[in-house]
């Protein structure tokens, strides 16, 4: 783990704010419209405004949960994630996206609850793994998954639960209709075969054959687009 300080923490914010014009948040200063909402994995190597090259404020709405989990429970009933769900609520935002990553931590812990090999976890962190104990065991009853496979067994879960995240924003009745989901995995562990940190189309709108997803977008995009179950 890399040492730091306070010190530390104050001068990477004095050269943030020396980065930045003097009219950087004018526009944004009354209030925001973000283009998207995007919930990712709570995990220090995915930086979402990084990999969607985010400079402007305002322009991308950032939640993140472990395990990249768009529902929470209310009353005992899930219901869609508050952070996920405020910007399409509330400023009009029309793309919601879920971006899981290569070799994520949750699902390993989720994978290893199911198989009886229980983590010690904090209740906060656990509360969260249970959640996704349910989207693992339906993955490893899916035929499409298949620990014998080249592609690590977690990674192909990452997946499964991207997809099923996507299900089931398009499932809520909170979700204004017209709204755009995709599904990404974001991969800096080559296991997809391309550059590390690019974000692969997995879903979109439910839609999972590669061969429908290049429909979707421009050729020169194509290698974006790709699956491991």
């Amino acid at each position: 783990m890399p040492p730091t300080t306070l010190s530390e923490l104050l001068e990477r914010n004095r050269q943030h704010t020396d980065r930045l014009d003097e009219d950087h948040f004018a526009a944004v200063q009354a209030g925001q419209e973000p283009a998207v909402v995007s919930m990712a994995c709570s995990d220090s190597r995915v930086s979402q405004e990084g990999m969607w090259d985010v400079e402007e404020p305002g322009w991308l709405f950032s939640p993140s949960t472990i395990g990249n989990q768009v529902w929470d429970r209310h009353e005992g009933e899930r219901v869609v994630d508050g952070s996920m769900l405020y910007p399409l609520f509330q400023t009009g935002t029309e793309i919601a996206t879920v971006v899981g990553h290569t070799g994520c931590g949750a699902i390993t812990a989720a994978l290893d609850e199911v198989r009886g090999t229980e983590p010690d976890l904090p209740a906060g962190v656990e509360k969260w793994v249970t959640e996704l104990k349910p989207v693992v065991e339906a993955g490893l009853a899916d035929d499409r998954v298949d620990s014998d496979r080249d592609v690590g067994l977690v990674d192909q879960l990452v997946e499964f639960n991207v997809d099923r995240q996507v299900e089931f924003l398009l499932e809520s009745e909170g979700v204004p209709a017209g709204v755009s989901v995709y599904g990404f995995v974001y991969d800096f562990q080559s296991v997809y075969g391309g550059p590390n940190g690019r974000t692969y189309l997995v879903n979109a709108d439910g839609e999972t054959d590669p061969m429908e997803l290049r429909d979707r977008v421009p050729d020169r995009f194509d290698e974006h687009v790709s699956r491991v179950v």
